[in-house]
């Protein structure tokens, strides 16, 4: 009897997900992503933090462009991702989009001093590929945040996705980190 690998399976829900993710245009997903985003902004995690860090968002993921400026504009600090190897990226300040490059991945990024004080975040939100109602969550292989969110002990982890995202479980590994919250 052949077994799967945890990768395998990896890789068939990335395959899978993808597959959904094509039943929508971008605008669809955009469209789709604002009540995602209300409901983000109605949550006590959110509500109660001072220093968040986000991510600014490919197009097939949850639309968070609005969303880091509605924050601002809530009082928050907010803080995104640049990747700055293969492995690893830093967090930056964002002050606005004018303050932005691109980065890997055609992803625009914040400029400016890399943030340390990881016990200050409050709240992370966190992209995923995919997550499960046990607080797992899949990214995209490579290993991000699995690296970087051990550093931020104090910060609660709310994953952001679309409902067709949400799977009844998701294959894990002891590097993948779990998340406190999922708003879909």
């Amino acid at each position: 009897m052949e077994t799967i690998s945890i990768q395998e399976k990896k890789k068939a829900l990335r395959k899978e997900i993808k597959s959904r993710k094509a039943n929508y245009s971008k605008e669809e997903l955009k469209t789709i992503s604002k009540p995602i985003i209300d409901k983000l902004l109605e949550d006590e995690l959110i509500k109660n933090a001072h220093l968040i860090m986000a991510y600014f968002s490919m197009p097939d993921e949850v639309y968070t462009h609005t969303l880091l400026d509605r924050l601002l504009l809530l009082g928050k600090e907010v803080l995104l991702p640049v990747v700055i190897s293969k492995t690893d990226m830093e967090i930056r300040y964002y002050k606005g989009k004018a303050n932005m490059q691109i980065g890997a991945y055609g992803i625009l990024e914040p400029m400016g001093e890399a943030f340390t004080n990881f016990k200050k975040i409050d709240t992370i939100i966190v992209p995923g590929v995919a997550f499960d109602h046990s607080g797992n969550r899949m990214g995209h292989g490579c290993g991000y945040y699995d690296r970087f969110l051990p550093k931020a002990t104090h910060a609660k982890l709310l994953g952001i996705c679309f409902p067709f995202q949400v799977v009844d479980e998701i294959p894990t590994e002891d590097t993948d980190q779990t998340i406190d919250k999922l708003v879909f």
